[in-house]
Order: C-alpha cells, then sequence, then structure tokens
C-alpha cells in the first residue's frame, strides 16, 4: 500500500496520501519519475494531503516538491518528521 507520493528523486519531501498516518507508523512512499518505492517511519501523525520529510533537512535548507522550490525550514526536521506551517515558510518575504 502506497502512503505517501514523491514526484521525483530529488524532492526533499513526500506528500500524505492517506488517512490516520500515526506517529511511528511505517510508511511506503512511490517514487512516481523513477517508479520506486521507498519506505520510511514517521515521526509524528500526519494529516492526508501533507508533507513528511524523506531525507534531514536542517535548519535554512531548501524544501524541494515536485522539483520546485517551495520554501525553507525555519527548524531542524528529522526524515519522517512533518513539515508544515510551524517549520517551514516561504522565502518571498
Amino acid at each position: 500500500m502506497i502512503n505517501f507520493v514523491v514526484h521525483e528523486a530529488g524532492d526533499s519531501v513526500g506528500t500524505i496520501v492517506v488517512e490516520g498516518v500515526k506517529a511511528g507508523d511505517s510508511l511506503t512512499g512511490w517514487v512516481m519519475e523513477e517508479d520506486e518505492t521507498l519506505t520510511l517511519k514517521t515521526l509524528e501523525d500526519i494529516p492526508i494531503g501533507h508533507k513528511i520529510a524523506i531525507k534531514e533537512l536542517p535548519a535554512g535548507a531548501t524544501v524541494i516538491k515536485y522539483g520546485v522550490d517551495i520554501g525553507k525550514t525555519i527548524a531542524p526536521i528529522k526524515r519522517g518528521g512533518y513539515l508544515h506551517v510551524h517549520n517551514v515558510k516561504t522565502k518571498r518575504w
């Protein structure tokens, strides 16, 4: 079962595509462009449609989704961590 999707191998996040993801769950992700899967353990509850880190992201790191820069981290985020407005901001302001 696929729990999250990643557009391409260079992305740093995936998008959760199932309901009920809880901290400690072992998740399977599908990297669409490469048609590969990866697994990781989530560190937090993550709602459907929200982002999960697929690699370690230090504070100030660029977040890549769909091969595009979508912002920067304002705090370190571990692999399996939840990314949202509490730890990622746009670079526009």
